[in-house]
């Protein structure tokens, strides 16, 4: 089982329910290291420091804040524990919510949140009456020296949370929710509207994968063969829209066309 990443209480009016969170998903990439091209040794990076001109090592190193160029406030990992809010160890529900009401654009990190043994029926009990009532709960949490909101959903049997962007992180993108959509025709909204019907599909996660990333390891496993690496189809090049009206009609006719080929085979299968 993984290690936690946080443990502590949630806090439910007068009720505490004991419990450990674990990250609910992972970035997950293949890991390329830096080598020394001539003898493919593995190199290693040091922390220098300038001034005494000299590697330092890790039992050296503080924490330091810039409150201006060059000049820091060093801070002890046991100063910032003292100065370390109730939510650090109390997660207090603050209000609950529709969770159609938070936009998804607010979601930072999952969590799954697993009670310990004497909080396992208030955490049921806190489980059983978002499920019932369709809500969300807000609470705050800190972790790694942040103070987080959060919201807190049922999910697959469980508690999972999910830390949010304060709205001051959220960036400005210029031109952006700019675009006019007063220009646009009737028949180009239906042709559009046919497309997005004829890709309308249950979503299953599990369709989906990185075909990057297995290109990758095709081509690191090709290397340690000795073998060239495979040959991939090259994407096709589209060019700009002109004509939104055709480019639709032909998009339908190319998807009915698929979609009519597939269908034969399946019979021929047969």
């Amino acid at each position: 089982m993984p290690s936690s990443v946080w443990k502590g209480s949630i806090s439910f009016g007068l009720i505490s329910i004991p419990i450990r969170l674990f990250v609910a998903a992972r970035y997950s990439h293949i890991v390329f290291h830096e080598v020394h091209r001539s003898c493919g040794t593995r190199v290693h990076q040091q922390l220098y420091c300038p001034h005494d001109q000299r590697v330092v090592s890790r039992d050296e190193i503080a924490l330091g804040y810039e409150i201006e160029k060059g000049k820091f406030v060093l801070v002890e990992p046991q100063e910032l524990k003292k100065v370390a809010p109730p939510s650090s160890s109390t997660m207090e529900i603050l209000q609950f919510v529709k969770l159609d009401d938070v936009d998804p654009i607010y979601f930072e990190t999952s969590y799954f949140s697993v009670p310990e043994e004497p909080g396992k029926r208030a955490y049921a009990l806190l489980l059983k009456t978002m499920e019932s009532s369709r809500y969300a709960a807000i609470a705050k949490i800190t972790m790694h020296q942040r103070e987080r909101a959060l919201i807190l959903r049922p999910y697959r049997q469980g508690l999972t949370l999910h830390t949010l962007y304060y709205p001051d992180e959220i960036r400005e993108v210029k031109d952006y929710g700019s675009t006019s959509l007063t220009n646009l025709k009737k028949e180009e909204i239906k042709l559009g509207q046919q497309f997005a019907e004829n890709l309308l599909k249950p979503f299953r996660p599990e369709q989906f994968h990185d075909e990057y990333q297995e290109r990758v390891k095709q081509l690191i496993e090709s290397k340690d063969k000795g073998e060239k690496g495979p040959k991939l189809e090259k994407a096709r090049k589209l060019a700009p829209v002109v004509d939104l009206m055709s480019a639709l009609k032909k998009s339908l006719a190319e998807k009915h066309s698929a979609g009519a080929g597939k269908v034969g085979k399946l019979k021929r299968t047969a």
